[in-house]
């Protein structure tokens, strides 16, 4: 698994009930489900990704993230993970309301538009950057809502929602020191487990 996914991995009970939004080619799933008994279903729109996670065996349901949760209850599973789409919905910040609606916790993983080659880039070349965690180019990118560690932290507040922990790393997802000192600046990923209330 990537290195963002272990950490993910760690971070989820086994026996939770999860779902996983963008869910890819549900490796991670598979592997939860696999080493630690971990139930749920993945939700995707991508083709590729909805016939990798079916020859996996992997539960997976065709949908596409900007509909909303609508099509689950409250509480229905113990752990939602979104890994690499927050930044490619209409509204995030309504999906952050949503996660946690159908379950007391969440584990979101983004690119850190904030990161200082991305700083630099916009500052010495006057373009938007292309990275290994942004390999798009301006005008082709799925992402529409480019934030950094800080706005997620702050939309959080204002939500009221409780962090209660985060890793941020380069876009091999491994942690450095630098990343952890100041995550708004050398972060390039940034990961949060966010839970209800403060």
């Amino acid at each position: 698994m990537r290195a963002d996914l272990e950490l993910i991995y760690d971070w989820v009970p086994a026996g939770a009930r999860i779902l996983d939004l963008g869910c890819g080619d549900g490796t991670l799933l598979d592997t939860l489900g696999q080493r630690k008994g971990v139930t749920g279903y993945g939700l995707e729109i991508d083709p590729a990704g909805l016939a990798a996670c079916l020859r996996r065996g992997v539960n997976v349901i065709e949908q596409n993230l900007d509909d909303g949760l609508g099509n689950f209850d409250d509480d229905a599973f113990d752990v939602v993970v979104m890994t690499q789409a927050l930044q490619a919905l209409r509204r995030p910040d309504s999906m952050l309301v949503e996660m946690l609606r159908v379950a007391p916790e969440c584990i979101i993983a983004f690119p850190n538009f904030a990161f200082w080659k991305h700083r630099l880039h916009l500052s010495l070349r006057g373009r938007m950057p292309v990275s290994r965690s942004l390999p798009h180019a301006w005008y082709d990118t799925p992402n529409i809502h480019l934030s950094t560690f800080r706005d997620f932290a702050n939309l959080c507040r204002e939500k009221g929602v409780r962090i209660a922990d985060e890793a941020v790393g380069s876009a091999d997802h491994q942690p450095h020191w630098t990343s952890r000192r100041w995550p708004n600046l050398f972060g390039e990923t940034a990961i949060f487990r966010v839970c209800r209330g403060r």
